[in-house]
């Protein structure tokens, strides 16, 4: 709790106590006046004044107003026991309402905590501590265990583990070495680091975060311009309302002045539209603060309302629904197993350099520190030769060893040979159909590949296919059944890859629609074209990571963006950054924006239908002060309790 939150805790106990004492002593003057107007001034003696201020400003009617003049009307008619219980009663909404905000808004300053306050940086061999935005691109940085990473940067001396919770939401530290990239904001848990800055301050990635999260605020969501709206017209209305059932029926009928008077008092005190131009906004600022929690970084309310009627998802390939790395994901032997078939294309492919080659060993290596599936130990004696044919494959050859007592080349199975005894050579062919075409070699072409595939032959004989291709994010499985579970009817593939591959990859995800060979201005055009195909008041959500997905990230309704490896162009035209590189936190991100727009419409219909009854009963003199107080002070705490509800979002929550 604040020291303003405790002292104003402090004089709400105050008047509650004189207003006790008031009432017990009610009769006995002017012990009785003293103690109401004690009460009064210590609960709210700061609203006439904030009244005055905001008229001086050329603001006539808000709740300051309301409250004013609603208790000094209840003054004037002598019912002194209501106007103290109202003001103690809106003090105590307002009391509610400042805990509720800090509550929230907890959530989102923990990632201020990311701000570094210092570097310590390298200059003519001596370390000196500055501010972080004094250090230049080039410069070494030292940074110490338990300190912050100030600047983004690359490590070129020392390991450690990484505290990455406040910039990505991931428990678990991140190890870290030479040669690898280190972002600001993270914590240095154990080892020293010396780091090489690539980017200032302005540019980092804790600077840009800080950017989005004091900005999200600024943009907000449908619902609370509407609120704004209708405030804005609402409260002068009810305020002539009041005046007119003040002065008509005495005026007209002859009524008593007192009883119309009092029941004008108590229509503006039910009128104040506390419990929606408080509940809306801070319900939206509760489920900003709750995606913060999950890594999810939103730019506005209005694109977390956006996320709550998500339709069509479209997606870019590489990076976002695949790792960007290659590695090998099938096998097809023929006549051999998958271990020989895979030792025998590490072999032929040891000396490549090209991506797809280095996944080969990349298999061959781990299946090689596989106990369950032990591959033989590499021997580079047993290449004799090795050359590359462009555009086809390669050629190589080996020495054959015998195994197992049999002799590989052998063309009698039966004939034995000792163990490790070192046989004639053979050739082995690896690429793509048009070099086993060129040999005259009979394969099994594969159709409809996920990625490339690689043609094995040993002798002129075909021994099977190793398929290589970017393989799926972990999660992207979870994620797609989790946008179906919400509610998106369209799932949606963009690629720049070949549209073989991106079918396949498409069919492995059950995809609704793949385009494949796009470029990015194409990729707008599809997205364009998706944008007129969905339904009226739904949205459209583009998700991607790299520099060319910038266009298309801002002509989605959403642009989301996979911000721990996304480009700065892509974070920067985003309206939604996934800090943890998690498709599946999408499915989170949609969750939070229903539950938070949930409440936002219980609030709305809650607040306005009980006004709405509560002042019809006023008006007729069902309903006198206390009910009027339940309907402004009791309908904004159990709005604004309601609004606090948007924070408790836990992952995985159904």
């Amino acid at each position: 709790m604040t020291k303003k939150q405790k002292k104003m805790l402090m004089r709400l106990a105050v008047s509650a106590v004189f207003l006790v004492v008031g009432i017990v002593a009610e009769g006995i003057h002017p012990v009785d006046w003293i103690c109401f107007a004690v009460s009064y001034l210590a609960a709210g003696y700061d609203i006439p004044l904030k009244a005055a201020r905001t008229i001086r400003g050329g603001q006539v009617f808000d709740e300051n107003f309301l409250m004013t003049v609603a208790t000094v009307g209840a003054v004037l008619v002598g019912a002194y026991e209501e106007a103290v219980a109202v003001m103690l009663f809106y003090q105590v909404g307002e009391f509610f309402n400042d805990y509720a905000v800090n509550k929230s808004r907890k959530s989102i300053s923990d990632l201020m905590d990311i701000n570094p306050e210092f570097a310590n940086v390298l200059r003519d061999g001596r370390e000196e501590q500055v501010d972080p935005d004094e250090v230049q691109i080039g410069e070494t940085i030292v940074i110490r265990p338990g300190e912050r990473v100030p600047l983004d940067g690359v490590v070129v001396k020392g390991t450690s583990s990484l505290d990455t919770k406040a910039l990505t939401g991931e428990s678990m530290p991140a190890e870290i070495g030479e040669g690898e990239s280190i972002v600001s904001g993270s914590i240095n848990l154990n080892g020293l680091l010396e780091v090489r800055v690539t980017k200032l301050y302005d540019d980092s990635t804790v600077a840009k975060i800080l950017e989005l999260v004091e900005n999200a605020s600024s943009r907000k969501a449908k619902a609370e311009n509407f609120i704004t709206r209708f405030a804005r017209v609402y409260t002068p209305v009810v305020v002539f309302l009041a005046l007119a059932l003040a002065l008509l029926p005495p005026l007209l009928a002859g009524q008593s002045w007192s009883v119309w008077v009092y029941r004008a008092c108590s229509f503006l005190v039910v009128s104040c539209p506390c419990a929606l131009v408080i509940s809306v906004p801070l319900s939206f600022f509760g489920g900003l603060g709750a995606a913060s929690k999950q890594g999810i970084l939103m730019k506005g309310s209005n694109f977390l309302e956006a996320m709550g009627n998500l339709d069509t998802v479209v997606f870019d390939k590489t990076g976002t629904l695949t790792t960007g790395k290659f590695a090998v994901t099938d096998m097809e032997p023929v006549g051999v197993s998958e271990q020989e078939l895979l030792t025998l294309a590490a072999y032929g492919e040891c000396h490549s350099t090209h991506p797809v080659a280095l996944s080969v060993l990349e298999a061959y290596r781990t299946m090689e520190n596989d106990s369950a599936q032990a591959a033989d130990p590499f021997d580079q004696d047993r290449i004799v030769s090795a050359e590359e044919i462009a555009g086809h494959g390669i050629h190589a050859v080996l020495k054959a060893v015998a195994k197992d007592g049999v002799d590989e080349t052998a063309s009698d199975e039966n004939t034995a040979a000792e163990p490790g005894h070192e046989t004639d050579t053979f050739d082995l062919y690896i690429g793509n159909e048009k070099l086993m075409n060129r040999r005259g070699i009979a394969f099994r072409p594969v159709q409809d590949a996920a990625g490339t595939t690689l043609y094995v032959a040993r002798n002129n004989e075909y021994i099977g296919t190793i398929t290589i291709s970017d393989t799926v994010r972990e999660d992207v499985p979870a994620a797609l059944s989790g946008l179906r579970g919400e509610g998106v009817s369209k799932l949606v593939m963009l690629t720049g890859d070949k549209e073989s591959v991106g079918q396949a990859v498409g069919r492995k995800l059950g995809l609704d629609r793949v385009y494949g060979g796009l470029l990015p201005a194409d990729k707008v055009a599809k997205v364009e074209a998706l944008l007129a195909e969905k339904p009226e008041g739904r949205t459209l959500a583009f998700v991607g990571d790299g520099i060319n997905d910038a266009p298309v990230l801002s002509r989605a309704d959403v642009g989301i963006a996979m911000g721990g490896i996304g480009s700065d162009a892509a974070v920067e035209a985003a309206d939604v950054v996934i800090m943890t590189d998690e498709p599946s936190k999408i499915v989170d991100g949609i969750r939070i924006a229903g539950k938070t727009v949930g409440i936002v419409r219980q609030n709305i219909i809650f607040a306005i239908g009980v006004k709405i009854l509560i002042l019809l009963l006023v008006a007729l003199g069902a309903a006198g002060m206390w009910m009027a107080v339940f309907g402004d002070v009791g309908v904004s705490v159990l709005a604004i309790l309601n609004a606090i509800r948007a924070l408790g979002y836990k992952r995985n929550a159904a």
